[in-house]
């Protein structure tokens, strides 16, 4: 059997869904209020700044692929109109449900289906746009989900990833110092779980950096790949064009 990285455990790879899952399914309750918490309120203007470059028009076709609690489809719906359509999925039953609930308390009614992004059920070229923000790290095999992504994209189409990245390098030992002493604490006192915050921490220095990113978009066969820092680093958006 195969392992994988689940934070800092080697893990084997048909386990790790499993453990992911279950982060999720602690947080999904105090997620939003959590992502305010730690970037504080930073998180809002990453998904701005990644619907502005995601440029969608009325009548796209767009798919959020880890769209848990909805803010990235809740924004694409806005843009669409009414002959364009936003499909919002998520591996995680208890993040889709706490999303689907938001977006309906706003008026805002999208298809929402539990969605493994490794095995999309979707249509060769069915979308203008997929995006998948903060979920692709906790993927067991990313180059799986690229090219599935890029798969279900028109030509022309544009993915976005955005992403924890690999932090600018005077930043690091403050940010290592609240990712790992403070989020945990943080994590049990709003959440009542600092497991799954200390494994937000791992999971992001595992996760490939904006260079490696963008080299495994290519590979997966996107044919521009360009990638945007923001803070510093310690996030990063990239955007791959499918030609």
């Amino acid at each position: 059997m195969s392992t994988t990285h689940f934070g800092f455990q080697s893990v084997d790879e048909s386990e790790k869904a499993r453990h992911v899952r279950g982060v999720f399914d602690s947080v999904a309750s105090k997620y939003d209020l959590m992502n305010d918490l730690m970037s504080a309120g930073l998180h809002r203007a990453w998904k701005a700044y990644t619907v502005l470059v995601a440029d969608i028009r009325e009548g796209h076709q767009v798919l959020d692929i880890a769209g848990g609690t909805g803010d990235l489809s809740m924004a694409f719906a806005k843009k669409v109109g009414a002959s364009g359509r936003v499909v919002h999925t998520d591996i995680n039953e208890a993040m889709l449900r706490t999303g689907r609930d938001r977006l309906l308390d706003a008026g805002v009614v999208l298809p929402t289906m539990v969605c493994d992004a490794e095995k999309l059920p979707f249509e060769d070229a069915s979308f203008d746009r997929v995006s998948v923000a903060f979920g692709l790290r906790n993927m067991t095999h990313k180059d799986v989900a690229l090219a599935e992504m890029g798969r279900v994209l028109k030509p022309g189409g544009k993915l976005l990833v955005l992403e924890f990245s690999k932090v600018a390098q005077p930043l690091e030992k403050a940010y290592d110092w609240y990712s790992f002493k403070v989020l945990p604490q943080l994590g049990k006192l709003v959440a009542g779980d600092d497991a799954s915050y200390r494994y937000l921490a791992e999971s992001i220095r595992m996760h490939p950096g904006q260079k490696e990113l963008k080299t495994m978009m290519q590979a997966a066969g996107f044919g521009h790949v360009d990638y945007h820092n923001l803070t510093g680093g310690m996030v990063a958006l990239h955007v791959g064009i499918k030609c």
